[in-house]
């Protein structure tokens, strides 16, 4: 398979970011990427998306924090995480080391913590982008998320850019009305990039002990149920900005990479699927130039938008 990589041609562009090929880990399923080191050679993916990074240290919400659904996951994890001085202190090095393009996503509760971060980032040798999750509670703002704002949307989007020296990627919401709304204010803000979509919010009842199954009770559903939503909204996203799309949602597999390519997905992140299969990014960085090989395709991006409607 290593010569058969050689001969076709999977690199993609997100604006100033040169991938050598699509397929990305989504933050919060391949924590720290140095987890997945004894399972996946990092060096063949496109890029990995470490797990959110927050101003201080998050211990996250108490158990049960992970529940099993029909087609996907729910997850209210609550964001743990080591912190950004940490982060730089305790993992960057085993990153930089896997010589694998780094996207950090960052998380914030005030505008003035998203700033914060990016500037402690800004100097850091190895981060090729920042992915800037905007689902996030404003807690100056009564608990309105970020991504649900335009205005709020922008404004963290343009805070965040004016601090980095890298691509910023802007990942949205899909608990909004219309997701193409958000996309434009974030592209207004300077994004070079979105990424969509993060999870669905919903709940799991157990009917036997009367009680939610998160302790959190409700949380974020992932996995192939989303999958349908993520595409449509892929493809509404692809047509409304200018900017590179991110797709996001239910990827387990080859097919679904190529359909939201041809949605307008110019790459895409894995998410749930890495806790089904360890392996499942680089096996579908192989299945994708097997796929170019057959299909004797001069590249991947003569996919990208590809979608025939009429």
């Amino acid at each position: 398979m290593g010569s058969e990589m050689k001969e076709v041609d999977l690199s993609v562009s997100l604006g100033s970011l040169k991938l050598k090929n699509p397929v990305m880990t989504a933050s919060g399923t391949f924590g720290y990427a140095r987890e997945f080191a004894p399972y996946v050679n990092l060096q063949r993916l496109g890029a990995v998306v470490v797990k959110g990074i927050s101003l201080e240290p998050r211990i996250g919400n108490p158990s049960p924090r992970i529940v099993e659904t029909s087609c996907g996951m729910l997850n209210a994890i609550g964001l743990e995480n080591v912190g950004v001085k940490r982060f730089i202190a305790e993992k960057m090095d085993s990153l930089r080391a896997s010589n694998v393009p780094v996207i950090v996503n960052i998380l914030g509760d005030t505008l003035d913590e998203y700033r914060e971060i990016a500037a402690q980032l800004a100097d850091v040798e190895g981060i090729a982008a920042i992915e800037v999750n905007i689902s996030c509670p404003n807690v100056k703002k009564g608990g309105v998320a970020f991504g649900t704002v335009p205005e709020m949307a922008e404004a963290v989007t343009a805070a965040v850019k004016k601090q980095s020296r890298v691509p910023v990627i802007v990942k949205l919401s899909p608990n909004v009305t219309d997701i193409t709304v958000i996309a434009r204010a974030v592209e207004a803000g300077g994004a070079d990039s979105v990424s969509l979509i993060n999870t669905l919010i919903g709940m799991s009842i157990d009917s036997k002990s009367r009680r939610p199954g998160l302790a959190n009770i409700i949380g974020g559903l992932s996995g192939p149920a989303i999958k349908p939503v993520a595409l449509r909204m892929v493809y509404q996203t692809a047509q409304a900005v200018s900017i590179p799309v991110i797709g996001i949602g239910g990827i387990e597999t080859v097919e679904d990479i190529l359909e939201f390519m041809l949605a307008g997905a110019t790459a895409v992140q894995i998410g749930t699927a890495n806790f089904i299969n360890p392996r499942v990014s680089e096996d579908a960085v192989e299945g994708l130039a097997q796929y170019v090989k057959e299909q004797k395709m001069g590249s991947i991006r003569e996919l990208i938008g590809a979608l025939v409607t009429a």
